[in-house]
């Protein structure tokens, strides 16, 4: 049976989020979005890598995030996560310091240094929290009560600097709560989500969800748009392979060096089997393995 695709191309697909809002005419679209999320007025956006990566395709997948200058005094990534990472804290963090870096590169002053913004769009659940749109900054910890001293503040300072922002939020989630499409944000999302039904009114009311819809219809039905949309997935899934055959061959080799351990203390070969999990023949071969090999 004829595996029958989609009838249009994801908002949740990285390289439909990044062909769509990084094209060059789109910048408007791509500036809605980010007024809804960042719940700022922009007056304008630069988009820095509207091109696709040259390791689209490898065994890394590539990273298709789009860099964007906000009102020349703002530097945001933005990139749709596809698939689970446990490192998406770490991974961001990585982001914003990259950003940071690459300004000071250019030798300019501390003082000039643009805001940095970083914003995950995760098309899985990740966080502990109560909410599908959480907003971190470097904060200080409370006051220890042994290191408290009067300086007469009625409130103390919150953030350490509000140059660091990053944002994570959680598709799933959102459509877990299933609001109504009356912000901009439910808006956005509800499109990111593929839930068109959501938006009848929203599109009459809000030019930049009307044009984004267009664009999706028109990208999906040109063939080489799909033509990325599956390489890219393939990409994706191949590199997963790659990671898990790479962790469980990882896994493995711990065990057979736990082993090892085991039978020079002299436990029996029933005890070590408990303990790692494999198998008498592969115990059995490493105790009859010559020394050095």
């Amino acid at each position: 049976m004829e595996n029958k695709r989609p009838k249009k191309l994801p908002l949740t697909s990285d390289i439909v989020f990044k062909r769509a809002f990084s094209k060059e005419g789109n910048e408007d679209i791509l500036k809605a979005l980010l007024e809804a999320i960042l719940e700022i007025p922009i007056q304008k956006v630069v988009i820095k890598n509207p091109e696709l990566p040259r390791n689209l395709y490898d065994s890394k997948a590539g990273v298709l995030d789009i860099k964007v200058e906000i009102d020349e005094k703002t530097l945001c990534n933005i990139e749709m996560q596809v698939t689970e990472q446990k490192m998406i804290d770490k991974r961001s963090t990585f982001y914003m310091a990259r950003l940071v870096e690459d300004e000071l590169k250019r030798g300019e002053d501390y003082e000039k240094v643009k805001n940095t913004i970083v914003i995950n769009l995760l098309n899985f659940e990740f966080y502990e929290r109560n909410s599908y749109h959480n907003i971190a900054h470097m904060k200080f910890e409370e006051t220890k009560e042994e290191e408290k001293i009067d300086m007469g503040y009625q409130k103390e300072e919150e953030l350490a600097t509000d140059d660091l922002e990053m944002h994570f939020i959680e598709i799933p989630k959102f459509v877990k709560k299933n609001p109504e499409a009356k912000s901009k944000l439910e808006q956005w999302l509800w499109l990111l989500a593929g839930r068109e039904e959501k938006l009848e009114m929203a599109k009459k009311e809000n030019k930049e969800i009307e044009k984004a819809m267009e664009i999706i219809d028109e990208m999906s039905m040109d063939e080489k748009e799909w033509e990325l949309y599956r390489a890219r997935q393939m990409a994706i899934m191949d590199y997963n392979v790659g990671m898990r055959k790479s962790k469980e061959e990882g896994e493995k080799k711990g065990r057979l060096e736990i082993a090892k351990e085991l039978i020079k203390m002299g436990m029996k070969i029933e005890e070590i089997q408990k303990v790692t999990k494999l198998t008498k023949e592969e115990i059995e071969n490493i105790k009859n393995k010559p020394e050095g090999d």
